[in-house]
């Protein structure tokens, strides 16, 4: 029994891990060099609501994941505008703490290989092959490509190519399986209202900017310095794909978080106004490189999908993270990989599919997501457990603030504890 995952992103990984957890050989695909994807220059965790998603990932699935995470971790218990009690973990240290895990669970994972053509056969998919004619074949497969990249659309619909993590003219350019396996993906610019967005923060090194700054930075996590009225960013909020992130004081201010780097929370900012700010003189941008310009665009193929997170049209696909709809975060990708791998294994082995109930709320979640994803209209929203539309709606339905005995008494009641860390 052999799942096969394209893409290593935070969703891709947790798809990897949990699918082998569930009893599968695993073979963990990725494009370039190094795992995480855009989680190589994020960092923020727990956040909101994430934290409610975060408690019951843990009773779903143990803690041994959420431990890589907590190993690297700068900063617990973090509260900067709009947000609180975060957790930053360390965007230097984090891709080798996840790969050591993945190996040592025995994933198998393959590093610069690039997926070109997927053998359909009816419904089902056979096997997958890269540019040099390597073939993977497989029992089931998992779709985690993203939706950023490749370079073209950042050309066509950002300031061109931001020379991000995702490094599309070194690796090549993202290509779905979804779409290569004769699936029709929901796509930006098909007579749909305009649903790709700019990618919500950069990165400056910290050794470019003055030491009391980079002191607070390391002491408290945060660091907020007031913008001259010239430079407020109003007009950029709303290209953000991070809408938790579209308040007032994200377009007043200069909002920093430590995740070794210097995460500054806005997609773009000119380099020459942020070096006349005072401590700032000697900025440089650790990624993307442009970003004094543009950063990069997201959400451009998303796979139509089912609760379960298969994919419409084929028996033995699925998908997570950013492929299933507009989703936004680290923890979104990591629930969704966790559900879609276990249920691969559920597939390759006759099982029943689980979907999560909505008395959870990453049941209710991905649920909320598939629905807008039905209709135009519902691709202008960005979807995140820690802001925007989905928050808003946690906080109605008595999801936040978090309780976590009650959490761990309703997933006992569901007889769903630690159904995703379970061999099959």
């Amino acid at each position: 029994m052999k799942v096969v995952v394209i893409g290593g992103g935070w969703a891709g990984c947790s798809a990897a891990y949990f699918a082998k957890k569930a009893g599968a050989e695993v073979a963990l695909i990725e494009r370039t060099d190094l795992l995480l994807g855009t989680g190589l220059v994020g960092g923020i965790m727990r956040n909101n609501g994430r934290l409610a998603a975060a408690e019951e990932a843990r009773v779903l699935a143990g803690d041994d994941f959420s431990r890589i995470i907590d190993s690297v971790t700068r900063h617990r218990n973090v509260n900067f505008p709009g947000h609180r009690h975060a957790d930053l973990y360390d965007v230097t240290r984090i891709e080798r703490a996840v790969k050591n895990a993945l190996e040592q669970s025995g994933v198998q994972i393959y590093l610069k290989t690039l997926i070109s053509s997927v053998l359909v056969q009816g419904t089902r998919i056979f096997s997958v092959s890269d540019q040099g004619g390597n073939e993977f074949p497989g029992d089931a497969f998992i779709d985690t490509t993203g939706t950023a990249g490749p370079m073209k659309n950042c050309i066509k619909y950002g300031t061109g190519c931001a020379m991000c993590i995702l490094r599309c003219p070194t690796f090549g350019p993202r290509i779905s399986v979804t779409a290569k396996a004769g699936i029709k993906e929901i796509q930006a610019g098909d007579g749909l209202s305009q649903f790709e967005a700019i990618s919500g923060s950069c990165k400056l090194a910290k050794e470019s900017l003055d030491k009391t700054i980079v002191q607070e930075l390391n002491k408290k996590g945060v660091v907020i310095i007031p913008l001259p009225e010239q430079y407020h960013k109003h007009d950029i909020l709303r290209k953000k794909a991070c809408q938790q992130y579209a308040l007032e004081e994200y377009a007043t201010n200069l909002i920093l978080l430590d995740t070794g780097h210097a995460k500054l929370m806005t997609p773009f900012f000119p380099l020459e106004s942020l070096r006349s700010i005072d401590g700032f003189h000697e900025a440089k941008y650790a990624d993307p490189y442009s970003g004094g310009q543009g950063n990069s665009v997201r959400f451009m193929a998303m796979a139509p999908c089912q609760p379960s997170l298969q994919v419409e049209g084929l028996e033995n696909l699925f998908c997570a993270g950013e492929k299933i709809g507009p989703v936004v975060g680290h923890t979104e990708a990591i629930i969704t990989g966790m559900l879609a791998g276990h249920n691969a294994v559920r597939k390759a082995k006759n099982m029943p599919l689980i979907v999560l109930p909505g008395e959870l709320v990453i049941g209710d979640f991905i649920a909320f997501v598939l629905e807008h994803m039905k209709n135009a209209g519902g691709l202008k929203y960005k979807f995140t457990f820690s802001g925007s539309v989905y928050f808003e709606r946690m906080q109605k339905l008595g999801f936040y603030p978090v309780d976590r005995e009650k959490i761990r008494r309703k997933i006992e009641d569901l007889g769903l504890t630690n159904v995703f860390s379970k061999f099959l």
